[in-house]
This record gives C-alpha cells, structure tokens and sequence, in this order.
C-alpha cells in the first residue's frame, strides 16, 4: 500500500510575508513566564482523568517546581472540575505566590458557572476561547468574521460584570483565538485588538493574549513569523503579555516555542513530558532544560527528575519514554563502544569548577538527580571504554590499557548472544577470569626471606591438587616468585607491573591493593593479564603472578584441545 499522492491531497500553509523578520538574530536570555496545562489540557487528554486525590498530588508537585500560574481545570465541564477548583480554594491549598487559571469557552451559561467557581480566591486568571479560524469559521460554526469577533466582545463584557460582583477576588484575562496558527494574521489581531479594548489593557491592567498553535501545521519558522507578525502589530502591546501555546502534531512543538519566544512571545503554557492532546501539548520540562542548558536560570526545579518522573506517571497513567529528552531512563546511556571511549575520557579531564564540556552529555546528569552510574552500559555494541567505565565506577578498577582490550573481549563473548551485561555481572565475570585461578596453579601463602643481598621467597601453592612448597630469589618478590615457580616448570616472563590502591576495598573494608602483572611465555602468542587483590600489595602482587599463569595455562589447554 502506497501513501496518498501529496501534492493533491495535502497543500502547504500559507506563508507569511514578513521580509524584515528580526527573530532569527535573537537569542533566549531570560525564562518566560511559565504556566502549566497539566490539570486541564493534559487531564482532559488522559484514557482516566484524574481523580481529585490524583489531582491534588500533581497540583502539590507543580507548585514545587516553582510554577507561579496553573490552570487547574474547566470548572463548567462537570461537577468533577468545579469540585476541584472549589476544594483549592475552600481548603486553602492555593500557596499564596501561585495563581490559578480555569478555561471558559464564550457562552454566558458557562462564563457564570466557571466565575462562580472563582468566588473567594485571591487572584485567578480567567481563560477564554473561541475558534477564529476559517475552517472553524465555515464548518463548525457557520458564522462570519463578524461575529466572531461578537461573540468574543459579548463574552468579554460578561466576564468584566461577572468579575465586578467578586470584589474580593482579582481577575486577569487571558483570550485565546483558538486555532490561531491557521487564522488569517490580520483577522486574529483584529480580534484581539477588541478583546485588549474592552478591557481596557494597560501596562496596569495587562491582558494575556494568547496564541495557540491548536493544531501545529507548518514549520517552526512559520509560527515564529506569526508570533513576530502580532508582536509588531497589535494594539496596546504594552497592555498585553503575549503567550504561546504550541502543541506537537508535527514533532516541533518545542522548536516553535523557542522560536516563538524569540519572535516577542513572554509566556509559555505547556504540560510535563509533552502530555495533552493528540501528540501533546509543548514539552515543558524539555523547554526548561534546553535553557539551563544554554545558561539561562529556567525558573523551575527539576534537580530531582527522577522524583517528578515517577509522580507524573503515578497521576496520569502515561509512562515516560527512556528516550524521553533529559527524563527518559536511557538519555545519558551509552552503549556503544566509541560513544563510551569518549565519555570517560570526558570524565577524567571535566573540572568541578570547569564549564560543562562532556562528550555526547549535554547536562550534567548530577544536576538533575541522576547519577553517573547508569552513564554507561555495556552490551554487545560496546567497547573496552564502557568496560572500563563501568569497573573504575562501580569498584574502583581501572585496569591498563592492554588489560582493557583483553577483558573487553571476554565480556564480547559473553553478549553475543544478546542482551545487556550489568555492572555486578561485569564483576563475576572479571573475578572468574582474572581472580579465581581454575588451574593448573594456586596461590595459598608466602613468606619473604634474604638470601645474600637478593629478595628470597618461600612460595606454598597447590598444583593440580598437590601442596607444593617452592623456593626462589630475586631483585624483588615478584622476581623471587618468578623464580621459585620455575622449580614447577612455570616459566613466564613479566612484560609489566602495575599496582593500585583501592580504597574503601569493594566489600566496604579496609583499603584494598591491586596489582596487575603483563604475562609472557616462549610457547604463547601474545600477553595475558594477571591480577591480584589484598590488603597487601606484595601478596596482591604474587597473586596476579599466579592468576597470570592461570591465564596463559587456559591458552594452551585451549590450544591442544583445537
């Protein structure tokens, strides 16, 4: 099955003309004033509502991120949402920094009930809407331009009489053209230009107007030349606070709302996590983050994502995605090998007080209550970097170079079949291979002697099941091991020698040391690592001598039976 023929089904929106457009050279240095839809658009878009337990506990998590508007329902849609306006405002759960907003549509019967609502609250905004687009115009409503813009002076003039009667309580207004982005520039700012008259706009006496990209239909650029086009051209600007309000139909919500903000828009309303209509409404944790990222202070507090992640779900049923933009739980994973390298190398030259400069991380994770531990993961598409990552962060190893690309291989062959190898699997498998010596050689004790002026060493281990006791001497106990092991016929030659000290040790005891010991013999292709952890580095030390020969003994056991 093959799509429709574009070119006769579909027609592209209509430009704007606007040659001298000055949004492109700006750029956002201040937070917009930030309202949520959470309770109202996104409620209104869930498979089950919220119930007003539900509703409080959003309600609660909003007011701790630091919103200051939130439009808490529509209060004339049913019992339910006026209850709930009425439950904020009875039981005094409205802090008093935050104001709250309900929607009206343009009908009188509706306007008195959502006011009544209002009665008693120290300041709400008062929402109202009407469709001035041509479809709507022509289709749903059968009305001309005139009256559309009746029924938006009528409506206004309610609301003034209703709000004269609630002294005790200030109304602002906010009018929205509904379906703005496809409304005909100049008819929308004629309608808006009578709502902001009939108020009375003022710089005393703001009106929100706000522009809705009800249904987004063109490019991001188009709705900021729309927003410029308005910011430039309507009536009593500096009694109007103009606000955005995009939603997602062709996945550029939030790259119109930044553009939109830089076109002359000041105010953003939204949802957490893109909830709402059909594909959702602007994307307000990912707005915020994107100008924290960009060194703008967004106003909000999301230093515990995680913690708002899981109340967003609990209350409205919707998972987040891992791929969710800053929230999701696989945003700062990295599986692949080259992405991995790259982050710790990132890691390990990033300052505290240095500017955030990471490889493939935007943000710091710590700055948003994620950890470094899920940054990287290791499955089959990963490198030596990831494993590395994953030992240093999770138990303090940070094996040499030649060592990373020797166990990364053991842990390819472990993830072959599929399927992602968490950090403790990392560990069992690094232990079996490396500090849990199989054969044909085992390390049970040691004590050191002088023989003349060399390091002596009597060396007990168990060959094949057999106590041995062996003797040898040195430059230095490994040297003197070396030795002392040839009397079994192991003779290996030390390429390299490192040692660390792990501290606290893995188990959570006293300082742990870590030798690893590069590995040679005259009948082996290549190195192998030994490594060895104790409390003591020389006892370390000859237990990666030991788990080396392991290594190489494994090899030639392999060898013969191919």
């Amino acid at each position: 099955m093959m799509l429709a023929n574009p070119a006769t089904k579909y027609r592209p929106f209509p430009p704007i003309h606007l040659k001298d457009r000055q949004w492109p050279d700006r750029e956002l240095t201040q937070a917009p004033i930030w309202m949520s839809t959470d309770l109202r658009d996104g409620n209104q878009a869930l498979f089950e509502p919220m119930d007003v337990e539900r509703k409080m506990r959003m309600f609660q998590a909003l007011c701790a991120i630091g919103f200051k508007e939130i439009e808490v329902g529509f209060p004339a849609a049913s019992q339910t949402e006026f209850d709930f306006v009425r439950h904020l405002i009875d039981g005094g759960h409205i802090p008093p920094d935050i104001t709250i907003e309900v929607l009206t549509q343009a009908r009188d019967d509706i306007i008195d009930r959502t006011l009544e609502a209002l009665e008693g609250a120290r300041r709400a905004i008062v929402h109202l809407y009407n469709a001035t687009s041509p479809t709507f115009r022509e289709v749903v409503f059968g009305m001309e331009k005139a009256e559309i813009v009746a029924l938006a002076s009528h409506a206004v003039t309610r609301i003034m009489a209703c709000a004269q009667r609630m002294p005790e309580t200030e109304i602002v207004l906010e009018y929205s053209p509904e379906t703005f982005s496809a409304t005909e520039p100049e008819f929308a700012r004629e309608v808006c230009d009578v709502v902001t008259q009939i108020w009375g706009a003022s710089p005393q006496r703001k009106v929100i107007l706000n522009l809705p990209a009800t249904v987004e239909l063109a490019s991001p650029n188009h709705y900021a030349d729309q927003i410029e086009w308005m910011h430039r051209n309507l009536a009593r600007r500096d009694g109007v606070v103009l606000s955005l309000h995009p939603h997602n139909d062709r996945g550029t919500g939030v790259a119109a709302a930044e553009l939109g903000l830089m076109a002359g828009g000041e105010r953003i309303e939204g949802c957490l996590f893109g909830n709402g209509e059909r594909t959702g409404n602007v994307d307000l944790v990912t707005l915020a983050l994107n100008l924290y990222t960009q060194g703008v202070a967004p106003g909000l507090d999301f230093s515990d994502i995680a913690a708002i992640a899981r109340t967003f779900e609990q209350c409205t049923g919707m998972p987040i995605h891992p791929r969710h933009p800053y929230a999701g739980d696989l945003v700062f994973t990295a599986f692949s090998g080259s992405h991995q390298d790259a982050i710790r190398k990132g890691f390990a030259v990033q300052k505290p007080e240095a500017p955030w400069k990471l490889p493939y991380l935007t943000i710091d994770p710590a700055d948003i209550g994620r950890d470094y531990d899920s940054v990287i993961r290791v499955n089959s598409q990963s490198g030596k970097g990831g494993i590395t990552w994953v030992m240093q962060m999770h138990y303090g190893v940070t094996m040499p170079r030649r060592l990373q690309v020797e166990f990364s291989r053991e842990v390819q062959r472990e993830t072959e079949s599929g399927g992602e190898m968490s950090a403790e699997a990392i560990w069992r498998l690094f232990s079996s291979t490396y500090l849990e010596a199989a054969a044909p050689v085992r390390y049970l004790e040691h004590h050191l002697n002088k023989v003349g002026k060399a390091q002596g060493i009597e060396l007990t281990v168990e060959i094949d099941g057999q106590r041995r006791v062996l003797n040898g001497s040195g430059n230095g106990p490994i040297d003197a091991a070396v030795h002392a092991l040839r009397e079994a016929g192991f003779i290996v030659q030390v390429r390299s020698y490192e040692e660390q000290s792990l501290s606290p040790s893995r188990d959570g005891g006293e300082a742990c040391a870590c030798a690893f010991l590069e590995l040679a013999t005259a009948n082996s292709a290549g190195t192998r690592y030994g490594v060895g952890l104790d409390e003591n580095i020389v006892t370390a030390s000859i237990r990666a001598l030991v788990s080396g020969i392991d290594r190489l003994g494994r090899d030639a056991r392999a060898r013969q039976a191919a």
